[in-house]
């Protein structure tokens, strides 16, 4: 039996029906739970000795609305996790859909793993997830000012007012927006014989 099988046999046998799915292709271990069940699982699964993930390698938000070809038809808002554990040298990605739509909310695991701080900043600044339980959540990349979630699909492409330093005045100053709309046509060259006959 591989290690990979190992680990799912006994992610089956510790979380049975509060898995919404185990998938292991690739080489990799992806499991889906509840909202509900999430805080829970992210605790035993750390400390399970059967399964001991004592690392957070990357927490990041996904936005599913214009996932697949068809287009989605499931929830739109996701946290995907990876976790690492060292002593049995296994890795694990774990999804956990936010059920609401207009307030996207998944408890913070910041208790759990002290590293998933900015990570979940950083979804809640670039997709406005909110982590109940984080102490601590405020932007990390955008301006202060800034209003939306840049990672949103629905986030406009141009905004209306610029940041720069403003060498006369010695500080930083906000304008309009100077850049002019224009076509991204490519320049084409050819030959001057190209199509003759």
């Amino acid at each position: 039996m591989s290690k990979l099988e190992t680990l799912g046999q006994s992610l089956q046998a510790q979380f049975g029906e509060r898995l919404k799915s185990l998938k292991l292709a690739l080489g990799e271990a992806t499991i889906e739970v509840d909202a509900a069940d999430y805080l829970q699982v992210m605790q035993e699964l750390r400390d399970s000795e059967a399964l001991c993930f004592d690392e957070l390698i990357d927490l990041c938000g996904v936005d599913y609305s214009t996932y697949g070809n068809d287009g989605w038809s499931g929830k739109r808002y996701a946290v995907v996790v990876h976790l690492l554990s060292v002593a049995k040298n296994w890795r694990l990605r774990v999804r956990v859909f936010a059920p609401d739509y207009a307030f996207p909310a998944v408890d913070s695991v910041v208790n759990v793993w002290s590293s998933a701080n900015w990570f979940e900043r950083e979804a809640f600044d670039l997709f406005g997830i909110v982590f109940p339980g984080h102490e601590d959540l405020r932007r990390i990349l955008t301006d202060y000012g800034f209003i939306g979630h840049p990672f949103r699909k629905d986030f406009p492409i141009s905004g209306y007012v610029e940041m720069r330093y403003d060498p006369d005045q010695g500080r930083v100053i906000y304008q309009p927006v100077t850049i002019e709309p224009r076509e991204n046509t490519p320049r084409i060259v050819r030959e001057e014989n190209y199509g003759d006959v």
